[in-house]
């Protein structure tokens, strides 16, 4: 924009062209020094009363002094403007706005009377105007002398007296203020016009008896809260030496404090706690907070220098056994020191106008002065003598700091929870500890279990050795020997004593809970003696059930097969429920103790949660890898060496050394419940393990430890299969007589054994009772999949052991009725099984056992039969049909005319 002046002439000159005019213009270019963005920055620094005199320059500037969001900036840096009601209150107007419409339309008009309602402050440049000029005209007043030349401060229209007569309303200045878009500039002025004047001259003030905010406000609780109003008012101070104005408040705020602090001393001092001590800390409070007060309160309380009273950490360790503690003393400790703070909580409440901090402060300084070096060095004590000692005080300890703060009696107004504090001090006082500690109670129970299954396994081996030397004392060792029981030498032996017999026991067992039938015995019916003593041999009373015999076999082979059969017996026990149990109850105490400081959450917690999980993991391992597979090992290891040949009894209805595997694992079976038990409870239940997450350490261990039982069951299982058919085909060889299956043709015998010898042979019988004994111990112990297999796997195996049989047997038509019989007996005891593949194969060989009870006179009937594929259901093609039927005593009579008939030989060319 460019403006034109003339250039003054004189006023005698002659009158001059045009041209001349135009030449003496000089051309003048005005336009704006500064953008509008500086303009703004450089308002914020200038002071109030240059702020106002800059609004006056134009309406551009009073638009940009006047911005409300100019002084919400300035009462949000006193912390009085707050945006929530700022919104509340706007919402409230639009309301109020739109229902002042609503009733207008309503009425056909507007609403009269309405008239905007004016307000005058300091920063009003027209009113500011206006005040000066009736000034100017008025005749000056002169000031009061008491004000010290303070003008009179008008807040609002509405007041009519000076707030210097009426100081009180200046305290709740900032209280007042209201947040209310657009009336910031009221708002602030408010302020301004309340606290600047007691702000500039506290910082002109030369002395501290000087400023006049202590000539106005006498009583040190209006002068405090007074002080605090003005560092409040501070904060909005953003002009050129706002540090040294700043600075000269805060050390007279300094020495106000200082003159309460003594006064508040001086009360502590003579116990006034309701008179100087309850008025100064509330002073010290309206100041600055009264920290202060809380912390002169703390360092000079008497509990501090008086800690010998509360009790010696040492007597813990001095009142309890060797390698022992006794947490008594410390449970005296902190009843006492809770008497004491229960006590102090109530003259807090009496003296703090906010008690629950004041009293967590005194709290805190207690657990750092007192408890920690309580704790500390009886911790530190018992760990250089006993580790078990103080994994028992860390615990023990812990529970007890827990249950002091929980009992404490805090006072009211608190904002965090007593729980809470309780987490928080705790964590404080044993955080030192805890990495120590949790590896310890693992390292501990991982030791102490490993030592337990060593020595277990140890004592046996003793025991193993005392029998061998007790049965083979009379003989001398051959270097070489290559008889038939050389390979049991090494055998582990057992003590029937850990777990009663299978076929019975004189010692009274508990039923209850009983997982098999098959295995009577449960946790409470394990034998009573401890378990380092089980595989002892024990004194004579306690060798009632002892193995060996009172006299040593004379003679060595008698020697030797005693000696096996001692260890057979003692299969069942190469792993003990007692040392299983020994192992969880240990892993309980030590997961007990540490599940402790789970709930103290965060890192700690989690640190805890997972050392349990580790406790458990280890208690698996130990139990699963070194304790349960090394027995099912053993016990498959002796099921390979199993020879029936080699027994001299075979009258009982069982194999020896696969029932005590079955045994074996009926107890492998109870170990897996008591760690699924343990798993629930004390890890699922509070919490420590989630059951759902398939990567938690804990679940993977559990899984881990049942694969290996099952495979363990499974491998022994098939092994135990090769046993029972031993033991069956040896049946088969030693007990069936030739005259079972082709009666002598003697009228005689026949007429006196034809009544008894109708019916299944006794080796049948023993047969079927031995395979049925063993498939029934599985059922419940055992899952259905795996009894299923080895019921399939058995009956498969037993089919082919009697086709075998079959086949090595003379069968005369007056012995097959035996034969059928048997067969009936071995179909029926496959139907029990439920099992219809196996039932198929049994069917057929029934069908077969027919083919011996046709006559010889019907040949060609025979024929027929042996060449009718579809009557044995797939099972035996005709050619092995025919091989069965070369097992009949007259075979060589009916050869001829069978084979004719079935080949076609009868044929005759016509």
């Amino acid at each position: 924009m460019a403006t034109y002046k003339r250039t003054p002439q004189p006023a005698a000159l002659p009158k001059t062209s045009i041209l001349n005019t135009l030449r003496a213009t000089s051309m003048l270019e005005s336009k704006t020094a500064l953008p509008a963005e500086v303009i703004v920055s450089i308002l914020d620094y200038l002071p109030i009363p240059d702020l106002m005199r800059f609004a006056r320059t134009s309406s551009r500037m009073r638009e940009m002094v006047y911005d409300d969001t100019r002084w919400v900036a300035r009462l949000k840096s006193m912390g009085v403007w707050s945006d929530a009601e700022a919104k509340r209150r706007f919402e409230e107007a639009m309301r109020r706005k739109r229902d002042a419409a609503v009733r207008t339309n309503a009425n056909g008009g507007s609403v009269p009377g309405d008239s905007k309602e004016e307000s005058t402050t300091i920063f009003d440049a027209a009113v500011e105007e206006a005040r000066r000029m009736v000034e100017a005209v008025q005749p000056p007043r002169q000031p009061d002398p008491r004000v010290d030349g303070f003008e009179t401060l008008s807040l609002n229209p509405t007041q009519s007296k000076s707030p210097l007569e009426d100081p009180t309303a200046l305290l709740d200045v900032l209280k007042n203020v209201r947040s209310v878009r657009g009336h910031a500039r009221q708002e602030f002025g408010k302020v301004y016009g309340a606290l600047a004047p007691f702000y500039f001259d506290l910082a002109r003030a030369k002395t501290h008896a000087e400023p006049v905010v202590f000539k106005v406000f006498r009583d040190p609780e209006r002068q405090a809260q007074m002080l605090s109003n003005l560092q409040t008012f501070s904060k909005c101070d953003w002009t050129d030496g706002w540090s040294q104005r700043v600075g000269k408040l805060s050390s007279m705020v300094v020495i106000f404090e200082g003159a309460v602090l003594r006064e508040f001393e001086q009360g502590y001092e003579f116990w006034d706690i309701d008179g100087r001590m309850r008025r100064y800390a509330h002073v010290l409070y309206s100041l600055n907070g009264g920290s202060a007060a809380t912390e002169l309160f703390i360092q000079k309380h008497p509990i501090f220098n008086d800690r010998e009273s509360l009790g010696n950490p040492i007597d813990c360790v001095n009142r309890a056994d060797r390698d022992d503690i006794s947490l008594d003393p410390s449970r005296a400790f902190f009843e006492l020191l809770l008497r004491k703070l229960n006590e102090e909580s109530a003259n807090i409440t009496r003296i703090f106008p906010q008690p629950a901090a004041v009293f967590w402060s005194f709290v805190d300084k207690v657990r750092e002065e007192i408890i920690m070096e309580y704790v500390t060095p009886l911790l530190d004590e018992t760990h250089e003598r006993h580790t078990p000692a103080y994994l028992k005080a860390v615990s023990g300890l812990f529970e007890q700091c827990m249950q002091f703060v929980q009992s404490l009696e805090s006072p009211k107004g608190s904002t965090t929870s007593l729980e809470d504090h309780a987490k928080t001090l705790c964590l404080q006082v044993f955080e030192p500890h805890m990495d120590l500690y949790l590896q310890g109670e693992l390292d501990t129970f991982t030791a102490y279990a490993e030592r337990e299954v060593t020595n277990w396994e140890q004592k046996l081996s003793e025991q193993d050795a005392t029998v061998e030397s007790f049965y083979m004392g009379n003989f001398s060792r051959q270097a070489d020997k290559n008889d038939f029981l050389s390979s049991f030498k090494k055998v582990v032996m057992m003590p029937v004593s850990v777990l009663p017999s299978a076929f019975g026991s004189s010692k009274p067992t508990s039923t209850a809970a009983t997982p098999n039938p098959a295995f009577r015995h449960t946790l409470s019916g394990t034998p009573v003696s401890s378990r380092p003593q089980t595989p002892g041999l024990g004194t004579n009373t306690e060798r009632s059930d002892s193995p060996l015999p009172t006299e040593a076999p004379s003679d060595e082979l008698k020697a030797k097969a005693a000696l096996m059969a001692n260890r057979l017996e003692g299969i069942k026990s190469l792993f003990s429920i007692e040392v299983a149990l020994d192992l969880v109850q240990a892993a309980k105490v030590s997961l007990g103790r540490a599940a402790k400081f789970v709930q103290l959450g965060g890192q700690a917690g989690e640190e805890a949660r997972e050392q349990c999980e580790a406790i458990f993991v280890a208690l698996v391992k130990v139990l699963g890898q070194t304790h349960v597979k090394n027995g099912f090992a053993k016990a498959v290891e002796h099921l390979s060496r199993y020879n029936p040949r080699e027994i001299s009894d075979h009258s009982q209805t069982a194999v020896a050394p696969l029932v005590m595997f079955i045994e074996l694992v009926n107890v492998g079976d109870i170990i897996s419940q008591m760690v699924e038990v343990f798993y629930e409870q004390q890890l699922v239940t509070p919490k420590i393990a989630d059951k759902n997450d398939f990567m938690d350490p804990a679940g993977l261990a559990k899984k881990k430890f049942e694969q290996m039982l099952d495979e363990n069951v499974a491998a022994g299982l098939n092994k135990g299969i090769d046993v029972l058919m031993d033991e069956v085909e040896y049946l088969c060889a030693t007990t069936q007589l030739p005259t079972d299956y082709n009666p002598l043709p003697s009228s005689q015998e026949k007429g006196a054994s034809g009544a008894s010898d109708i019916g299944p042979t006794n080796t049948a019988r023993r047969i079927t009772d031995l395979v049925s004994s063993h498939t029934k111990m599985l059922t419940g112990s055992t899952e259905k999949t795996m009894l299923d297999v080895f019921n399939g796997e058995v009956g498969l195996r037993l089919f082919t052991a009697l086709c075998k049989h079959l086949k090595r047997q003379r069968i005369s038509t007056e012995g097959a009725v035996n034969l059928i019989a048997d067969m009936t007996l071995y179909f029926e005891y496959i139907r029990t099984l439920k099992n219809q593949d196996l039932l198929v194969y049994f069917k057929a060989l029934r069908e077969l056992s027919q083919i011996y009870l046709i006559d010889a006179r019907h040949a060609k009937e025979m024929a027929t039969i042996i060449a009718d594929g579809d009557r044995f259901g797939g099972v035996f093609r005709a050619e092995e049909v025919y091989e069965y039927a070369e097992r009949r005593a007259d075979w060589y009579q009916v050869k001829r005319n069978v084979e004719r008939a079935m080949y076609g030989l009868e044929c005759q060319i016509m």
